[in-house]
C-alpha cells in the first residue's frame, strides 16, 4: 500500500509539473551598488613665514613680492567655491611708548595673476595688475574661485607696497599680513 501511495504521489507531482510548463530562468540581474567618496581634506591656505620687501627713505614707496600664497581645496565638493582675503597690521619699529608706526592705511597689495591652478572652475585674482592695488587696512579679496566641482588649488605671488610717510624715523619696521580663506 505504501508503494501505491508513493507511486500516486509521484504521479501527482509529475502531473502538476506538466501542467505548470517549463520553469523560466532569468537571463539578467541588476545589483544596485553604492560607495562613499570621502573628502581628502579641507580648505587650507599656506603663506610664506617671513618676507623682506626692501628698504627706502621717508617719502618713498618700498615694494616687493611676499612669496607664494596657495589655497588648497580638498573638500571634494560639488560646489567648491572659496574666497581668500588679505589684511595688514600697522608696521612698527622700536618698543614700548617710543615705538614709531607706519599706519596700515599706507600698505597696498596686489595679488597678480595665478602662478598655478588645478581643477575646474574660474580662478579670479583680486588685483591682476599693479594698477588695481588696494589698501589693506581692512580685509580685501586677494583671490577667489567659483564653479567647477571637486578638489582644486590656486597659487599666486602677491606684491606689497608700503608708502613711507614724511617724517618716518629710521629703523626696521615689522607688520603682519594675514591671508584667510573661506
Amino acid at each position: 500500500m505504501r508503494r501505491k501511495l508513493l507511486a500516486a504521489g509521484l504521479a501527482g507531482v509529475a502531473a502538476a509539473a506538466a501542467l505548470a510548463g517549463p520553469a523560466a530562468a532569468d537571463t539578467t540581474g541588476d545589483t544596485i551598488v553604492t560607495l562613499t567618496v570621502n573628502a581628502a581634506g579641507g580648505l587650507s591656505i599656506t603663506v610664506p613665514a617671513t618676507a623682506n620687501i626692501g628698504n627706502g627713505v621717508e617719502g618713498t614707496t618700498v615694494s616687493g613680492q611676499l612669496g607664494p600664497v596657495t589655497v588648497l581645496d580638498q573638500r571634494g565638493s560639488l560646489t567648491p567655491n572659496w574666497t581668500a582675503t588679505v589684511v595688514s597690521t600697522d608696521f612698527v619699529t622700536g618698543g614700548g611708548s617710543s615705538g614709531e608706526t607706519i599706519p596700515n592705511i599706507n600698505v597696498l597689495y596686489w595679488s597678480g595673476p595665478a602662478t598655478g591652478t588645478a581643477g575646474s572652475g574660474t580662478f579670479t585674482p583680486g588685483q591682476p595688475t599693479a594698477a588695481q592695488a588696494v589698501i589693506i587696512n581692512t580685509p580685501k579679496v586677494a583671490f577667489s574661485k567659483t564653479g567647477g566641482t571637486g578638489n582644486n588649488f590656486a597659487s599666486w605671488n602677491p606684491t606689497l607696497q608700503v608708502n613711507i610717510p614724511d617724517g618716518t624715523v629710521e629703523g626696521v619696521y615689522t607688520g603682519t599680513v594675514t591671508h584667510s580663506v573661506v
